[in-house]
């Protein structure tokens, strides 16, 4: 794991660089349709990125995360998605990511957020508590990958829908 790794909020000078990170990370990717970066740009346009984090080695951008609210049963109650999560190839599986996610949950957990979902490979993310519950839906997709965490209260139960800029 990389050490020198320093996680900060977004500034405008990494949108171009969050761009490519995010175009890199998931062009190869088997369950990409390769928009993610414009969903970024959706969600950055339409004032809906919660929180927004980019990783930093040596003052070079090399990850970013983003959360943003999400509704269940048409009602935001403090639950938000993790989506999308970016590392640049060269500096994949090296704890980038890991460290993302775990500076992202505590990041929305400032805004109060009562849980997290997300759409993602059940191996990687079971590792920070996400689990797939029968009680949250996303609708059109195999259940097993989408996936909850609850951070405090009891947990919702419904459809979830994310922003508009992942339709």
């Amino acid at each position: 794991m990389n050490q020198n790794i320093n996680i900060l909020p977004e500034c405008n000078d990494d949108i171009n660089a969050i761009e490519i990170i995010t175009i890199e990370a998931f062009k190869n990717h088997p369950h990409s349709n390769q928009t993610e970066h414009k969903i970024l740009t959706a969600l950055r346009d339409d004032n809906a990125l919660s929180v927004s984090l980019v990783a930093e080695i040596k003052d070079e951008v090399v990850g970013h995360i983003a959360f943003s609210k999400v509704k269940i049963n048409n009602e935001f109650i403090d639950w938000y998605g993790l989506a999308p999560v970016s590392v640049k190839p060269k500096y994949q599986n090296q704890g980038i990511g890991s460290q993302l996610i775990l500076s992202g949950l505590e990041a929305i957990c400032e805004l109060d957020a009562k849980g997290c979902v997300l759409l993602g490979e059940p191996e990687y993310y079971n590792r920070f508590g996400f689990k797939a519950l029968g009680e949250l839906v996303l609708k059109g997709v195999p259940p097993e990958y989408f996936q909850s965490l609850l951070l405090s209260g009891e947990m919702p139960s419904g459809n979830i829908e994310y922003h508009k800029a992942f339709s």
